[in-house]
């Protein structure tokens, strides 16, 4: 692992650090399981739109070493949308599996939340190089596509959790369609010149 790559997984490992940390100390309020689980979906969104974000700050300011760090960005999002699940049913369900269905069907707002997991799973599965080769550019690429409908239910689940105050799902919401427009924009624009590319998600 480079200095970079070693520096950006500390990083990302801070946010569960801290979390721990506040839980172990009762720092996260009257109600630390509704904390916990909150936070770790925010922190999934959070590194998916900085995922998200990799390929258009390449683009902007021509720095292409950014797009080393995407896959761990990825993967973070992935671990902790996990960790979230993990919180659900630990806390909601008391690790009752057989009851997930039932209350999945019950609940929309679990649901669209489980389909967007449900998206990320084979993202993760694919992102080592040994499956891109595998899967070939083009299918691979055309199946991380599905970042974005996972990203899309990840905002819509978060909003329908929110009850009063949706200022920030509304942000999420707004950093996704405006990263999808831009992606949309480059695949669909003319290029600028002959060597510009316009793969949607060129490989680490």
């Amino acid at each position: 692992m480079t200095f970079p790559k070693l520096v950006l997984f500390i990083n990302s490992l801070i946010p569960i650090t801290l979390l721990l940390w506040d839980v172990y100390h009762k720092r996260v309020g009257p109600n630390p399981l509704e904390f916990a689980t909150r936070t770790t979906g925010m922190l999934a969104l959070v590194f998916l739109c900085l995922a998200l974000a990799v390929t258009p700050l390449r683009n902007i300011f021509g720095i292409n070493s950014l797009v080393k760090f995407r896959r761990m960005l990825g993967l973070f999002a992935f671990f902790y949308g996990s960790l979230h699940l993990l919180t659900y049913v630990w806390f909601d369900r008391g690790f009752n599996v057989l009851s997930v269905g039932p209350d999945v069907v019950k609940r929309p707002f679990i649901l669209v939340g489980m389909t967007a997991f449900v998206l990320m799973v084979p993202l993760a599965i694919t992102s080592t190089n040994k499956m891109v080769k595998r899967l070939g550019g083009k299918r691979w690429a055309m199946l991380h596509r599905l970042v974005y409908l996972g990203a899309i239910a990840g905002v819509v689940h978060f909003w329908m959790l929110v009850k009063s105050d949706t200022r920030l799902p509304f942000t999420f919401a707004f950093i996704v369609f405006f990263l999808l427009g831009y992606r949309l924009l480059l695949k669909y624009s003319p290029p600028a010149t002959p060597n510009t590319s316009t793969t949607l998600f060129p490989r680490d």
